[in-house]
């Protein structure tokens, strides 16, 4: 691997609050130590099919606060053969790219890894999903936006439960991890919350409806994950129905709503920092690597470990989950 001169950047798989920020930190890192920036729109698939831009440092104007990438985002079925890995990696070295920044999660960094070990183009990764599930990290861009959309609706919809003495069940993403129902249910003070990694959560909701009758509680607000067990908030709602008859019961799916909007602040910082990194990171010689924060330091994780290893919840906060509901 010779010095790197010009790199690309690229987006894929869901997008995140905070991707651009991250499109701005790379693009303008790479310029300051002398470098080429090329954007590849759409993900994996821009790569097979050579859709490169030259980035310079006005391209990356007036976006640090936009939602989702500027650079386009996309999944790619043909990436995940080695006849797509090829054409890319021939549309790269025609373009003169000798070095990758790809922005995404679990599938992206799959992609990463596995042409990384068939080809010579170091690749550098910055976990952007908001999910929150990416091991190595404590936070990936767009988690904490995600997390701030999903407080401010279920905040409305407690106000209108109150008014109706309504049960709201609030389904959130997280089809394989239940980071965002964890920290946005403590933080809206839900009073039960349905999660992938914990079984069993939905037979005991009647026990915690009892509960809260006994305080006179004009609300009930249950966040689920849509990954849950049972199929999601639908298909608890109707389950339980037959025995909560004196319940006016009904369901709200934030859906793609938490993927948008303004990212926070702290996602913008984030992104900004692993941006910065990841550039650092190819210059360095590195390979095969997702930048990361832990601690609020950043870390280079491999991305072996990175899509391999399971990030759990975090257990105090599933302990406390009762303790704040008595």
């Amino acid at each position: 691997m010779g010095k790197i001169k010009k790199i690309g950047v690229l987006t894929s798989g869901g997008d995140s609050p905070g991707m651009n920020a991250a499109i701005r930190a790379v693009t303008r890192t790479a310029i300051y130590n002398g470098l080429e920036v090329i954007g590849i729109r759409h993900g994996y698939s821009g790569m097979i099919n050579a859709n490169f831009k030259p980035m310079k440092a006005f391209s990356v104007s007036d976006i640090i606060q936009r939602g989702g990438t500027i650079l386009k985002t996309a999944r790619c079925e043909e990436f995940r053969t080695p006849e797509g890995r090829k054409t890319a990696y021939e549309n790269l070295v025609a373009a003169g790219i000798d070095g990758v920044v790809a922005i995404g999660g679990d599938g992206t960094f799959k992609g990463a890894a596995i042409f990384n070990e068939e080809y010579d183009i170091p690749f550098v990764g910055v976990p952007g999903t908001i999910d929150n599930d990416i091991y190595g990290t404590d936070y990936t861009i767009g988690y904490d936006t995600a997390l701030n959309t999903v407080v401010e609706a279920v905040d409305k919809i407690r106000d209108t439960a109150s008014a109706h003495n309504r049960m709201f069940f609030v389904e959130v993403m997280g089809a394989e991890a239940g980071h965002i129902a964890l920290y946005s249910g403590i933080a809206s003070g839900a009073e039960a919350i349905i999660m992938p990694e914990i079984k069993g959560e939905a037979r005991d909701l009647r026990r915690m409806i009892e509960n809260g009758n006994k305080r006179k509680k004009s609300s009930n607000i249950i966040i689920v994950a849509e990954g849950d067990e049972e199929g999601g908030a639908i298909a608890i709602a109707e389950k339980l129905k037959p025995e909560l008859k004196d319940y006016d019961i009904r369901v709200s799916i934030l859906g793609h709503l938490q993927r948008g909007g303004s990212p926070s602040a702290l996602d913008r910082v984030n992104a900004s920092r692993l941006g910065n990194a990841a550039v650092e990171a190819l210059l360095d010689g590195q390979k095969s690597v997702m930048v990361g924060l832990q601690n609020n330091e950043i870390v280079l994780v491999p991305f072996r470990k990175a899509v391999k290893l399971h990030k759990g919840l975090n257990q105090s906060l599933v302990d406390i989950i009762d303790v704040l509901n008595v």
